[in-house]
């Protein structure tokens, strides 16, 4: 692998500053390598997949050597009959074919040949992208989210792209980037947004989101972001036909210089380049040259948090924020961004003014709240944000409806799948409450749909009771205290330990 030395040209893009993670929502990055991330283990299962991880541990080590490195092998690494096997392996099994009508056990039926061949057009340039296939999925506002989904075989090789692209810039991101990448979820971001309210001088929290992120964002800019690394132009001739590949809607097909369709392999990657580049490094500039006070920041894709120690820089960060993303063609959602009294002290400083409680704000399907311990010290309480509770509530009675007259056994497995899924995801600490009402109302909202089969019932509440034993987990808090792993993730190098 042959690699080129010297220094971007590109006037818009600032310089990395290094990565200190020098605050509580940040410490994160100072750990290894994710568990997860399977395709960087050294593991030598067999001669091949040995080659690939030996492979991309070169390139890996590349990036680490030269920061401004720009790497100009990196196709063979994509074409590659093994990466493409475990980019098939880790496609979902049971998802809807795109407009090639391809499923996953289908084209696993003969699929050493189907991956050879795959493997060897992209080798020669033959490989074509495929328009995506877009379907709509209920928001829990009411309105409609657009997903694309893609051919099967765009799906195999967005994972592989992924996978090697995934070596280069994860030495790259910032501490505070948690949203999809390796190793990193959205309770990580949580606890690190908890820590860093409760362990610095935070007193004002802007709210910010960006305004249809995946409708907007620029190929120009985008591949500009993609070529500040990568040299190779084959890899950023392929990942310039999906994005001009199109959306199937019904019959018409739909072209576009804007915009990633949500639902392939490589939008969450190409997200992260492009807040890596409009906002990340601006953002990480600013608070080193600008802010006196002191700022902590999270950000999931495109939805971020931002603690503040006083007010006027705050603002002033805000009206530059506004400037900085019209320049790459983004804009903040003015109703979703709002800047907010918030932190140890709200409380005391709005009873004295006589206002009223502090405001709360939603990050990551919880509401954030201004509260107390049991010692009666501060601390962030997070609820289940309330219409996204009862926006699931509905679509489970609704689903209980339909299955009204299926067996017991089924619908009690379905109830568990869901009800154990919820709790997994919302069981944090203080949030008892919420899940335990979501227990009950999916428990009752099951024996009146059981009642309604038959004109006259015999079910009583204590045979009610049993079938929600059985087949219904109970509400319990499953995560710990976010100081609790926010420390042992950090390996204690936070440096509010």
């Amino acid at each position: 692998m042959t690699n080129e030395h010297g220094k971007s040209d590109s006037p818009i893009v600032p310089e990395k500053l290094p990565n200190k993670a020098d605050e509580a929502a940040e410490a994160m990055e100072g750990r290894g390598l994710a568990k997860g991330n399977l395709f960087q283990r050294n593991a030598r299962r067999t001669q091949s997949r040995e080659s690939v991880h030996s492979g991309l541990e070169r390139v890996r080590e590349a990036v680490k050597r030269d920061r401004k490195d720009r790497l100009t092998a990196l196709m063979h690494h994509v074409y590659d009959v093994e990466q493409l096997r475990r980019a098939y392996h880790g496609v979902k099994h049971d998802a809807v074919p795109g407009i090639d009508g391809e499923s996953w056990k289908g084209y696993g039926e003969d699929l050493e040949v189907n991956l050879q061949d795959l493997s060897d057009r992209l080798r020669r340039g033959a490989y074509r992208a495929r328009p995506v296939k877009r379907v709509y999925i209920p928001k829990a506002d009411g309105r409609k989210r657009p997903i694309g989904i893609p051919a099967l075989e765009d799906k195999i090789v967005q994972r592989a792209v992924v996978h090697v692209l995934n070596c280069i810039w994860e030495q790259d991101f910032l501490g505070f980037s948690y949203g999809f990448r390796p190793g990193r979820s959205p309770h990580d971001a949580l606890d690190a947004l908890h820590v860093g309210i409760r362990r610095r001088k935070v007193s004002w929290v802007l709210d910010a989101d960006i305004r249809s992120f995946f409708d907007t964002l620029r190929h120009e800019w985008l591949v500009k972001f993609i070529e500040h690394r990568v040299a190779d132009r084959r890899v950023v001739h392929l990942i310039q036909k999906w994005l001009k590949a199109g959306v199937l809607e019904g019959q018409e097909r739909l072209h576009s210089d804007i915009g990633t369709v949500q639902g392939g392999s490589i939008s969450p990657l190409l997200a992260n380049m492009y807040l890596h580049y409009a906002f990340d490094l601006w953002l990480q500039k600013w608070r080193t040259t600008q802010a006196k006070g002191e700022v902590i920041v999270v950000r999931f894709a495109d939805d971020f948090v931002l603690g503040f120690q006083y007010r006027h820089e705050a603002e002033g960060f805000a009206a530059d924020l506004r400037e900085r993303m019209a320049r790459f063609g983004l804009e903040l959602h003015a109703e979703k961004t709002r800047l907010i009294e918030f932190g140890r002290f709200a409380a005391e400083n709005r009873e004295r003014r006589g206002e009223g409680k502090p405001e709360t704000f939603n990050f990551l399907g919880f509401t954030h709240i201004c509260g107390k311990t049991r010692q009666g010290k501060f601390t962030v309480v997070r609820k289940t944000i309330r219409n996204r509770l009862q926006a699931k509530l509905k679509e489970v009675t609704t689903e209980l409806r339909r299955r009204m007259h299926e067996p017991v056994p089924e619908v009690g497995a379905y109830l568990r799948s869901v009800v154990a899924g919820h709790i997994r995801y919302f069981g944090v600490p203080m949030n008892g409450p919420s899940i335990r009402m979501f227990y009950m109302e999916v428990g009752r909202r099951w024996v009146k749909v059981l009642r309604r089969r038959s004109h006259k019932h015999h079910l009583t509440w204590e045979r009610m009771k049993r079938l929600i034993a059985k087949w219904i987990p109970p509400a319990r808090i499953c995560h710990p205290y976010p100081l609790t792993r926010f420390y042992a993730i950090t390996q204690g190098k936070s440096p509010v330990r």
